[in-house]
């Protein structure tokens, strides 16, 4: 909380320099702007920044630190008078110390010197937020004194401005791609270890999957089986039918909406169509789950076929209901800017409004359209409520739609779920899944991307 108040007293003395900035600027030149270099708001983002980005880089990097630095004196202190028995608990005791501070309680009695290094932890505390108080408010005023002394008719604010953005543009895009790279290599790392422990080929080419292990030496029957066929499967099976569902319902929207409907029937069906987007997942998992299930199970008795009461289709049916405004909305962005010459030139050569659709506008759009399927396709493979709820979480290898499945996704929250140990071929399981749902949909979009390539060089 504490944190908190500090980064809002930043911003707001950030927008105090902002202002200071434009006035020092227009005061320079008695309020004629037209003699300044740049506009005058350059002026107040020129001393806004130099306010802002010094105290801001040792508010985030004090953040980072301070927890860990706080916990080494901590510890240091306790090490001196701790007896042998809690030698090589540090984390233990830092737990007990940080409940001790935080005013809860603590298992068994709290010794004297507990309490002492709670009240030191305590006080460590304040002092550091002092120190990171003044240090800020240093640096905010050192920055508003520099700042206004560089602060002159001539000075290029604009461009100093423009600097700094692009500095910050790149370095929020250097984040985005180190927290990529940082994410395949945990993947990475961790489906290594899986794989000294099951071989490479029976997981990706196995036909049966059972992650339990067993805990004791002495125990049968649990040493586990992680061939993925199953789970590929079945997750296959589920977007397929969502896909069957979602794309032609949400294309044939998106047409209609593009080319058919009136002005006031667009301005109320699509808003109407697109609420579908914001319903939440489990909402969507219960519909399936008590309505669709139970519907279908009903239907395959009333007609002599077997139907689970958890299957693929009722799974796949609701995703594709989910999926439909997705593809419904971008599809009717992308077909709505196909120039309108396009559309009258064919009208002016005869053909119908449907023939221009599907001979003119359709071919047109369809690098946008690939690529809204694309989407949608990527939502259903990393959809797990509705799967969980709606399919079972049985891994079966079948292409049976009225069967339960399971999907990539739903095993890896099931592996990954309660108190785990990472040196198990049964959780490090969960990582190699992830890894193969990664390669699968790099491949997709790759393949994907060369479509759309191809067909916008022919419409061009």
């Amino acid at each position: 909380m504490q944190f908190f108040v500090l980064a809002v007293t930043l911003v707001v003395l950030t927008g105090i320099g902002f202002f200071f900035g434009r006035s020092h600027a227009l005061s320079s030149v008695s309020g004629r702007a037209r003699n300044l270099h740049s506009l005058p708001d350059y002026y107040g983002w020129y001393l806004a920044l130099w306010c802002g980005l010094p105290s801001f880089g040792l508010f985030l990097l004090w953040v980072l630190a301070e927890p860990y630095l706080i916990d080494v004196l901590v510890i240091n202190q306790m090490s001196a008078v701790l007896p042998d028995k809690w030698a090589g608990s540090s984390d233990l005791i830092l737990n007990l110390v940080q409940s001790l501070a935080a005013g809860h309680t603590v298992p068994g009695e709290a010794t004297p010197a507990l309490q002492e290094a709670a009240d030191h932890y305590n006080a460590l505390k304040k002092t550091s937020f002092a120190g990171l108080a003044a240090a800020m408010a240093s640096l905010v005023a050192a920055g508003l004194a520099w700042g206004l002394r560089q602060i002159t008719p001539g000075l290029r604010a604009r461009n100093q401005v423009e600097k700094v953005l692009r500095w910050l543009l790149v370095a929020s895009a250097t984040i985005a791609v180190l927290t990529t790279i940082g994410i395949i290599l945990s993947l990475l790392f961790e489906t290594i270890r899986f794989f000294q422990l099951t071989p490479f080929w029976d997981f990706l080419f196995g036909l049966s999957w059972s992650p339990q292990t067993s805990i004791r030496t002495d125990q049968v029957g649990s040493s586990g089986e992680f061939g993925a066929i199953p789970l590929f499967t079945g997750t296959l099976l589920v977007t397929f039918i969502a896909m069957a569902v979602a794309v032609p319902i949400g294309l044939m929207s998106a047409i209609y909406m593009a080319d058919y409907a009136s002005p006031k029937i667009r301005n109320i069906a699509k808003p109407m169509l697109e609420v579908l987007a914001g319903i939440p997942t489990v909402v969507y998992g219960f519909f399936a789950a008590l309505t669709v299930g139970p519907f279908l199970r009903d239907v395959g008795m009333a007609t002599g076929l077997e139907v689970s009461s958890e299957s693929a289709l009722a799974a796949g049916g609701v995703m594709g209901i989910m999926i439909i405004p997705f593809i419904s909305s971008l599809s009717d962005d992308i077909i709505a800017a196909v120039p309108q010459s396009l559309r009258d030139g064919s009208l002016a050569l005869g053909a119908t409004r449907s023939e221009t659709v599907r001979s003119v506008v359709l071919p047109a759009a369809l690098p946008g359209v690939i690529s809204a399927c694309l989407l949608g396709v990527s939502r259903a493979i990393g959809e797990t409520m509705i799967v969980v709820m709606a399919a079972g979480l049985a891994a079966k290898l079948t292409a049976n739609p009225l069967e339960s499945v399971t999907t990539v996704t739903v095993q890896i929250v099931t592996l990954l779920v309660g108190d785990q140990e990472f040196d198990s071929a049964k959780t490090l399981a969960a990582f190699a899944l992830g890894l193969v749902l990664f390669a699968v949909t790099l491949v997709l979009n790759l393949v994907a991307l060369r479509v759309v390539q191809k067909f916008r060089e022919q419409y061009d």
